[in-house]
């Protein structure tokens, strides 16, 4: 991969002795800039030379007259130091299995934090081997032996119900086989739904079940793979964690990832490293393999009764609605068909139900609407559409009146997403009692006390 490079990078290369995935020194005018030496972006110009610096990005440096290139004597960073050749090919490490170590099985349904580039250099690798694996990520070897498998390839947005029921019958199997933790790669897009998904099917657990991802392919400008799957494994493999957690960036720099609660946390940026937050709740701890340091800030407790899974019935369907502005009657009747609904809702619970001059009659046939699809058993469930915050259903008159036709949600403080799963996973084990379990909490997804937090 050097050979991308222009001819005159590729010799000032070879002078300074330097090879993919040395520490560099670049120097152009008054300025030094120091990082790992990457191969050259497809996209990008031939003359430019990229560097990913110690914070985890990359960063490109215009090869002019004047620059130069110097193996650095600076001692390196704690981060994966990959075999890797020339032509930027994973060297596959050979590895004994260490009976002092526990044992971690990572299951695959995405390639991005696998199968992409790796941490310093950009090789691809795609396959899904513990050879590979550690290969990428050396670290994770460390703390765990690794049994590592591709369970699906796929797009995260592709998920359906019956990839949560794959996904939780396969975590069994590797409890069942003795694994001291669960590390599931997944794409970002539905991660916290499929979090929310797997805390209800995989009930009463007794081991960690952490999903990962990675908000930025390394062949971008910074990867959070390998932050982001190390800490996940380390974590999985020392902490004592009853239940199903994210672990991701806990800020933009790669300094420390946080472990979240499976139903109380959400992607809230398209593309930033930190984008996924707790929401109505506290992490429950932040993670730094390099330091060994497990910081808590709240534990769940372990259920009592035997594990046991409680899977999706995959021909539940359950729609969400949002509110808005100029509703129609017939938007909520499309649903008549569906076992249940999640509307969100704006403010402590408020839809367009109040008639109130000529131009607000079709609040009333929304209202008729909504009691119909009860009376015709479809289970309604509200959610706020604000972000933070819990609904209050007894504030209002129009609000009380959802409630009278038997609407759910009051004082609900859960995502729209986990009030999505839970729904459709009441359905599905509990269609009876559905109505009165979706107002409890069961995976810690309604909070007595809803809290934000702030990093």
């Amino acid at each position: 991969m050097l050979e991308n490079y222009s001819a005159a990078v590729q010799a000032a290369i070879k002078i300074a002795k330097a090879k993919l995935g040395n520490r560099v020194q670049v120097s152009k005018g008054t300025a030094v800039y120091e990082g790992i030496l990457m191969p050259r972006i497809s996209q990008g110009s031939p003359d430019c030379i990229v560097l990913k610096m110690d914070s985890g990005y990359n960063i490109g440096i215009k090869f002019v007259k004047g620059v130069s290139i110097e193996l650095s004597h600076t001692k390196e960073p704690a981060v994966p130091k990959v075999p890797v050749s020339e032509s930027g090919v994973h060297e596959k490490p050979k590895f004994k299995t260490d009976s002092s170590k526990p044992t971690i099985a990572i299951l695959h349904t995405g390639g991005t934090v696998a199968s992409k580039v790796d941490y310093k250099t950009g090789g691809v690798a795609s396959s899904f081997t513990p050879e590979d694996i550690i290969g990428m990520f050396p670290e994770i070897a460390e703390f765990a032996n690794i049994k590592s498998r591709l369970v699906r390839n796929m797009w995260s947005q592709d998920m359906r119900f019956p990839h949560y029921n794959i996904l939780a019958k396969e975590i069994e199997k590797e409890i069942r086989a003795g694994a001291r933790g669960i590390v599931i790669t997944h794409g970002t897009d539905t991660l916290h739904i499929t979090s929310a998904a797997l805390s209800f099917a995989l009930e009463n657990l007794s081991v960690p079940v952490i999903l990962a991802g990675s908000q930025r392919s390394s062949d971008r400008g910074s990867s959070d793979a390998a932050m982001n799957l190390i800490n996940a494994v380390f974590f999985a493999a020392t902490a004592d964690f009853p239940a199903v957690g994210v672990c991701m960036h806990s800020s933009s720099s790669d300094d420390r990832c946080w472990i979240l609660p499976a139903c109380k946390c959400r992607k809230l940026h398209s593309s930033r490293r930190d984008a996924f937050r707790p929401v109505n709740s506290y992490p429950y701890a932040f993670v730094d393999y390099r330091t060994r340091k497990i910081d808590w800030v709240s534990k769940p407790t372990k259920t009592p009764g035997p594990f046991r899974l409680k899977l999706f019935n995959e021909k539940i369907k359950v729609g969400i609605l949002r509110f808005r502005v100029n509703m129609f009657a017939s938007e909520f009747l499309f649903y008549k068909d569906y076992d249940g609904l999640i509307v969100e809702t704006s403010g402590l619970g408020n839809l367009p139900t109040s008639e109130i001059d000529e131009f607000t009659k079709e609040h009333t046939k929304i209202l008729k609407s909504l009691e119909e699809l009860v009376k015709g058993g479809t289970v309604v469930a509200l959610s706020p559409l604000a972000i933070y915050g819990r609904l209050n259903l007894n504030v209002y008159e129009n609000q009380r009146a959802l409630q009278s036709i038997g609407i759910l949600g009051n004082f609900s403080d859960m995502t729209t997403d986990t009030s999505y799963i839970k729904l459709s996973w009441l359905l599905s084990n509990y269609p009876k009692e559905a109505k009165e379990l979706f107002g409890k909490n069961l995976r810690g997804e309604l909070s007595d006390r809803t809290e934000v937090f702030f990093v």
